[in-house]
Parts: C-alpha cells; sequence; structure tokens
C-alpha cells in the first residue's frame, strides 16, 4: 500500500536547492542539502535555516484561556506576559507525555478582544494533540483554531540569525528577548516571529503566508544562508540534549524520568492531568532515568542499541549520533536510577558486540550564543 506524503509550501524550492527528500512523520521533507556536517556547522558558526512548515501550529483564544490550558500542562502559565513563551508538555493520566510543546502568550487579541495564544505541536502527534485539547477545553468556550497547513513556519539558527533576518522584518528584533515573541511584519507582510529554536544556538522561527514564506526562503538563500535539513537538525538537538518525540519521550515516559522537573511547576500549580502520578512517583523515587552516554572510542550508538551493565541489558539508546562540534559519539538512553550517576561504566552492543561509554552531564554541548531561557 502507497502512502501518499505531504508537502509543506516551501517543498518544491527545497528540491530546486538539491535537497535529499525523505519521508517524516506523513510529510516529505530535505533530510540534507549540501550535506550534515556542513549544515550543522553553519547553524553552530553562523547561521542556517530550516522548513519546519510540518508541525502543529494552533491558535487558542478565549475568555478564559490561560485557565483552561492550565489543566493540560504541569507548567504555571499565568507566569507568562504577553509576549513570553512556555516549553511543556501534554500528559495523560497515568503522567505519561503525550507530546511536548511550546506556548506563546499573546496577550490580548486587538480583533476578537480576547486572550489568545499560539501553540506549536509535533507533526507526528498534531492529530492526537488537537482531538485531546479539543476534548478538555469545548465546554470552556476556547476556540482551537489548526492553521498547521495555513501557514509556513521557517527556523533561522545561529549566532547571526539575528543580523541576517532583521532586514526583512518590520520590527527591531534585539528587542525580542530569548523566549520572548512578537507579532509583526515579514516582507510587508503579517508575521509571527519567536527567538526559540531545537538547535541549542540562538534563533528565530518566522511564522507566515506560504507565499511569504517562499520569498523569505529565496531571499535568506541569495543572502548567503545555508539551506539545513532534517538531519542536521537532528545533530544540533542531540548536542543540546534536546528530547525529540517518539524516541527520547513518549507515552511511556514521565517528565520525571525525562530530567524535564524543571516543567513542574509543583508549588504555584492546582491541578493537572497527571498530577497525581508524578507526586506518586515522586515520593516512591523514579526507577529509570534518561542520561547522556559518551562512547569511549568512535563507534556509534544508535537508537535502539541495547544497554548492558555486567552483561545484562538495562535499557535502549533512544537517540545517538556522532557529534560534528566534539569529534565524539554521544546518545542518550534510559538506564536504572542506581546506573544514572555522572561516570558510571556501561557497554553498549552494536551489531553483536559491546564497547564501553560512558554516563556523562547533559547537555553535551552547551553553546555560548544560546541566552538561559528565563522561564525555566
Amino acid at each position: 500500500m502507497t502512502t501518499t506524503l505531504s508537502h509543506t509550501p516551501l517543498y518544491n524550492v527545497s528540491v530546486e536547492l538539491n535537497g535529499r527528500m525523505v519521508p517524516f512523520a506523513g510529510w516529505e521533507m530535505a533530510v540534507q542539502f549540501s550535506g550534515i556536517n556542513r549544515e550543522h556547522e553553519a547553524v553552530r558558526q553562523a547561521v542556517g535555516m530550516f522548513d519546519i512548515s510540518h508541525m502543529g501550529k494552533f491558535i487558542l483564544r478565549g475568555e478564559k484561556l490561560i485557565e483552561a490550558l492550565q489543566s493540560l500542562v504541569p507548567s504555571d502559565l499565568s507566569r507568562l506576559q504577553p509576549g513570553e513563551a512556555q516549553y511543556s508538555a501534554l500528559l495523560n493520566a497515568q503522567g505519561g507525555i503525550l507530546d511536548d510543546i511550546i506556548f506563546y502568550d499573546q496577550g490580548i487579541d486587538p480583533v476578537t478582544n480576547l486572550p489568545q495564544g499560539v501553540m506549536i505541536v509535533n507533526a507526528a502527534t498534531k492529530s492526537r494533540d488537537k482531538a485531546w485539547i479539543i476534548a478538555h477545553i469545548e465546554d470552556q468556550a476556547i476556540v482551537l483554531e489548526d492553521l498547521s497547513r495555513d501557514k509556513v513556519l521557517l527556523a533561522v539558527q545561529g549566532p547571526q540569525a539575528e543580523a541576517t533576518l532583521q532586514p526583512f522584518v518590520g520590527d527591531s528584533l534585539s528587542e525580542v528577548k530569548f523566549f520572548g515573541h512578537i507579532t509583526t511584519t515579514v516582507l510587508g507582510k503579517p508575521a509571527f516571529i519567536a527567538r526559540t529554536g531545537y538547535t541549542g544556538e540562538d534563533g528565530f522561527e518566522v511564522m507566515v503566508a506560504p507565499s511569504v514564506g517562499v520569498e523569505l526562503w529565496k531571499s535568506l538563500a541569495t543572502a548567503g544562508v545555508i539551506p539545513c535539513g532534517l538531519g542536521a537538525r537532528d545533530t544540533l538537538r542531540l548536542e543540546a540534549a534536546m528530547a525529540l518525540y517518539g524516541q527520547d519521550i513518549s507515552l511511556t515516559t514521565t517528565p520525571l524520568e525525562a530530567g524535564l522537573n524543571w516543567i513542574i511547576h509543583w508549588e504555584t500549580k492546582g491541578k493537572f492531568i497527571g498530577r497525581q502520578a508524578l507526586e506518586q512517583q515522586k515520593a516512591a523515587g523514579v526507577t529509570q532515568k534518561l542520561v547522556g552516554l559518551e562512547m569511549q572510542g568512535r563507534h556509534i550508538a544508535r537508537h535502539g542499541y541495547p544497554v548492558l551493565f555486567n552483561g545484562q541489558t538495562v535499557g535502549e539508546i533512544t537517540s545517538g549520533t556522532l557529534s560534528p562540534t566534539l569529534g565524539k559519539a554521544i546518545s542518550m538512553a534510559y538506564v536504572p536510577t542506581a546506573l544514572s550517576k555522572i561516570g558510571q561504566s556501561l557497554d553498549i552492543e552494536i551489531r553483536g558486540k559491546t564497547y564501553p561509554a560512558t554516563v556523562v552531564k547533559r547537555p553535551f554541548y552547551r553553546s555560548p550564543n544560546r541566552p538561559k531561557n528565563p522561564k525555566t
């Protein structure tokens, strides 16, 4: 049975730039253009751009919007001021992660005169997220508008992102703080710009109409910005130890196990879905933790490879790569809590042979260009 893949509005220009297209979460996306290492280095040293239009994009509005969303996430959204954002997660009753999301508080919408916000979710879970959210807010007069196929989402990432993007934007990007966002213009047309990202670098995500997105992509390419694909996106985010949904976090893992304790605002939050399960887990102590691993050689521990201790399988690699920045093989895996301490020696089974690895501190690489998230 042949599955028809969806195309983003930037598909044709990606093909024109020799993007190598692959299936991803139901979409045909570029895995690389000029090479993963070159694209990775461009983002770490200068600036690169990514088509992330496949991601889910929701506009939410209603008189008691924040109150309605508070029950869906473990983070205290009431702390946000208009123009600020919060990384968080949708949880089920067992504390399992339905998806990791970013919510952007836009304050009062001047057209509807109602509180409004943007929520960005993962492509593979968009339909499930949408149904979950609607099911829990439908009796609270909250409207969810799905713009997933109506807007381009383009990420411009790297230490030169601000200077490179600024000529195309109607307002000063220097005024946008990290994990801040503005409604402005790009190429003279309405745009939403957020100073967030998934690379471990400073940078921006730009949401615009498809025609504007195509023009911006071409303009940035002409200005010398390196187009980047899913391959570099993965190596960049893994160096920064950012979780990939479906691999590092899922319905079977909780924020406490994944090292996302910081998104749970125990003291200022009231009830939220999964709170009771998380409280019980916190009291009992987690039995497994997501750790960073560094191979002692250059053998790469990839997703699905067994993690061993004293010859016994104790876990499984969730993500792994050869870090272009560090020149080392790095990975993440869930292991028993007793084996999660920094410096712990473990083995990875690779094609029937075992190779030594060491538990190391995350992130593997911390960019000097990336500011600290003020809402952590």
